[in-house]
């Protein structure tokens, strides 16, 4: 009766182990998730044990889809180059104008697909050229003659002196101020010839062309408006053919034609402006009206007389003749 108990009571034992074993396995299956463990009941002495399903395993993740490459930006478009500038037009004989206008600046490219900014100004215009003195700023070293280029409202020079210092004064601006000039006018007080103010000669323009060897041959000769030039190397108003206007060709000397005192004909010896009082004028171009060349029109040293007061009426301007002295 014992023994019949306790081999019971052993058998008992055993079964419940293996229905704790059997429950466990079939509970661990449903459960689990990816990758889930096998359930594996243990055999009951002298009973096989239901093994346990495997769990399921579980769904992978859904991935998520690439993102999309953004664009590349566009590349903004290079600005455009600037136009040069014109070369501004030279002045009358004066040097051309300087400085032509700079390219435009290029646009910078776009930055991270921005449109490049700004396209490039036009270039700066060059500035016109100066008005032109109209020739040379310095005349031949050979210079020993010139028409003045500046004017006298009348027949007041200064006198001798003050006529002098204008041809000095002249010639020195191109370059010449180192000889002695005289201007080529007769007085009466005292008594004095142009002709003996003046060097003997060759005599020689701003140019380097001879007029004349010696002074006979200067004052037998006609002006000419090729010869009888400024000291800048142009020509006198006069009535040469094309020659601009007004004409300015009656030129201060107070002499007759062979460089000798006309007197009454020097604005009381280049001093006076006075009305009624008569100059003695030569002709630079060797012209009369309609470019008649005959005598006196033809005579540069004493052509026709004109007034103290005004020496515009008949063709002139106040200029003189300025040579070297002797």
């Amino acid at each position: 009766m014992m023994l019949r108990s306790s081999v019971l009571a052993r058998l008992s034992f055993i079964l419940a182990a293996s229905c704790v074993v059997s429950c466990t396995g079939s509970d661990s299956g449903p459960d689990a998730g990816t990758g889930g463990s096998s359930g594996g009941g243990a055999a009951g002495s002298g009973g096989s044990a239901a093994a346990g399903s495997g769990g399921g395993t579980g769904q992978a993740g859904t991935s998520g889809q690439a993102g999309s490459t953004g664009q590349a930006g566009t590349t903004g478009q290079a600005g455009g180059t600037g136009q040069a500038g014109s070369t501004g037009s030279a002045g009358r004989g004066g040097a051309a104008g300087q400085g032509t206008g700079q390219a435009g600046a290029m646009g910078s490219a776009g930055r991270g697909g921005a449109a490049g900014q700004g396209t490039g100004q036009a270039g700066t215009t060059g500035a016109a050229g100066r008005g032109g003195t109209g020739g040379a700023t310095t005349a031949s070293p050979m210079m020993n003659f010139f028409v003045s280029s500046d004017t006298s409202a009348t027949g007041n020079l200064g006198g001798l002196s003050g006529a002098d210092a204008r041809c000095q004064t002249l010639a020195a601006a191109v370059g010449q101020g180192a000889k002695t000039w005289r201007a080529y006018l007769c007085a009466a007080s005292p008594a004095t010839n142009a002709r003996d103010r003046i060097g003997a000669g060759p005599y020689y323009n701003s140019a380097g062309m001879m007029l004349a060897a010696d002074k006979d041959a200067l004052h037998a000769r006609s002006g000419d408006a090729a010869l009888f030039i400024d000291e800048r190397g142009a020509r006198i108003n006069g009535q040469w053919s094309g020659s601009p206007t007004p004409n300015q060709h009656d030129i201060l000397t107070g002499c007759t034609a062979a460089g000798m005192l006309m007197t009454g004909n020097t604005c009381s010896d280049w001093t006076s402006d006075m009305s009624g009082m008569s100059s003695q004028v030569g002709h630079a171009d060797g012209l009369g009206p309609s470019m008649n060349s005959a005598p006196p029109y033809n005579q540069w040293a004493g052509s026709h007389t004109g007034q103290c007061n005004n020496t515009q009426p008949g063709g002139g301007a106040g200029k003189i003749y300025c040579f070297v002295g002797p």
